[in-house]
């Protein structure tokens, strides 16, 4: 925010009409340095302001019987697994839909609270699945400073205006980069550090283009694994790192005094400084499966770092020192019953204590609560098939991938629901994002809508 020319206290001194005046200036230059800044109460990005899936709001309903948690909108949705991020009142949400042209890249604004959409946004997405999964998304909206940036399933990264929806600019990541298509697109949202926009790419040399689709195996890649672009103008500012892409976001965290930046890659964990790109250090945890996925954001505390996948390795707990070398304090690696084995889903840390699904296939998915310095499990739920979790207000809202949704108490103690949502609103299969929770709203979303509930009284 630009420093006023005086400030509150000289206002004194200034006779009433003046100081009135002056008043009313300071008044009116506050609204202009805040329009467009989402406050710390908004959900702007994937998994929250923090991207650790924790809100801050207090004193939610926790009796969701006989119709108390109630709905306020619903919202058609087309193709894509991430749900939508918030800012100064308004939803985001990301898709894939279909017009007279084919598929289409679609951001809408939403109203919170009258629902009205204020503008969409599209343009031609051509993505296809190797598996043959949806289309659409995997990354959810970021905004920051007036600005939208979403990132494609297909590797479009575009920026937006917030008020009106007009593309500012863009860049082709796939053809600037040469990156390879992985087994299920781009999975990674971009984090902002002061004007720069943190991107994960992981393009190969031109000699990958002639490797057989799905062999990322025989992929090389060409030190763009994180690229930081200006926000405003998506000049390239530098590229470091050097691995492909993963299904895992980029985080910010504050480690030894500094900030730091986080990228799990396909092979390798890397930290770099955010406003250069030196590299810090880098950690390889990858399962040596073909078709294995890093998919599972870092949870962070302190200097300690915790990463998890569900094809072979499982979770593993870091130490940090202030020369940036890693200590393992625990790991999963050659266990066979893995204290937490995340697959796409983000487990939350509350009290020393790491809440999360634990386990690739949904057969065999439990619900985890693990002692973060030691991973010591002190409880396990099974039957809920894969869930995605949100704290708040010491509960965790769970939402399971069949529909299921309900709180239950963030305790090492034991596992006890509070409270199940049993309305009029059924989401269907595949329910893998987790809640958005701001500003009294519960958001969640299933295949082909999104739902707004009321949290608070």
């Amino acid at each position: 925010m630009p420093e006023l020319i005086f400030n509150m206290c000289s206002l004194k001194k200034l006779s009433r009409p003046v100081a009135f005046a002056a008043s009313l200036l300071v008044t009116l230059l506050l609204a202009v340095a805040a329009k467009g800044q989402a406050t710390d109460r908004d959900w702007f990005q994937f998994l929250g302001p923090d991207r650790n899936s924790i809100s801050n709001e207090t004193d939610i309903l926790k009796d969701w019987s006989d119709g108390k948690l109630e709905l306020n909108w619903t919202l058609p949705i087309g193709e894509g697994y991430a749900i939508g991020s918030i800012s100064n009142g308004k939803y985001f949400h990301f898709d894939v839909t279909e017009d007279e042209s084919g598929n289409v890249a679609r951001v809408r604004r939403v109203d919170l609270d009258s629902a009205n959409i204020d503008w969409t946004f599209t343009a031609p997405s051509s993505y296809v699945d190797i598996y043959g999964y949806d289309s659409g998304p995997r990354t959810s909206p970021l905004i920051h400073d007036g600005r939208v940036y979403v990132y494609g399933v297909e590797g479009m990264l575009w920026c937006l205006n917030e008020e009106t929806g007009e593309l500012m600019w863009e860049v082709d990541t796939i053809k600037r980069f040469g990156v390879i298509q992985n087994f299920f697109g781009v999975s990674s949202s971009p984090v902002v550090y002061k004007d720069l926009l943190l991107v994960m790419v992981g393009g190969s040399p031109e000699e990958s283009k002639n490797v057989p689709r799905g062999q990322l195996n025989l992929v090389k890649p060409n030190g763009s694994a994180v690229v930081a672009f200006d926000r405003r103008t998506g000049e390239e500012i530098y590229r470091v790192g050097d691995d492909l892409a993963s299904y895992t976001s980029l985080r910010l965290v504050e480690m030894h005094g500094r900030k730091v930046a986080l990228a799990w890659m396909r092979e390798k964990l890397i930290a770099f400084q955010p406003q250069d790109g030196k590299l810090l250090f880098e950690f390889k945890w990858r399962a040596r499966k073909l078709e294995s996925v890093n998919a599972s954001t870092p949870v962070v505390s302190g200097n300690r770092i915790f990463i998890g996948e569900s094809y072979q390795k499982g979770g593993v707990l870091l130490e940090v020192d202030s020369d940036w070398n890693t200590k393992v304090v625990w790991s999963d690696d050659g266990k066979r019953n893995k204290s937490l084995a995340p697959h796409w889903n983000t487990p939350v840390l509350h009290d020393g204590f790491l809440y999360g699904c634990n386990g690739e296939k949904t057969s065999g998915a439990q619900l985890t609560c693990v002692e973060f310095l030691t991973g010591k499990v002190r409880w396990s739920v099974p039957r809920l098939g894969r869930t995605s979790v949100t704290f708040c207000d010491g509960h965790l809202i769970v939402m399971a991938e069949r529909g299921e949704l309900f709180l239950a108490r963030a305790t090492p103690e034991k596992f006890e629901i509070v409270t199940r949502y049993g309305g009029e609103v059924k989401l269907r299969y595949p329910c893998w994002s987790a809640p958005v929770v701001t500003n009294g709203n519960l958001i969640v979303r299933g295949k082909n809508k999104v739902a707004c509930f009321q949290l608070k009284d």
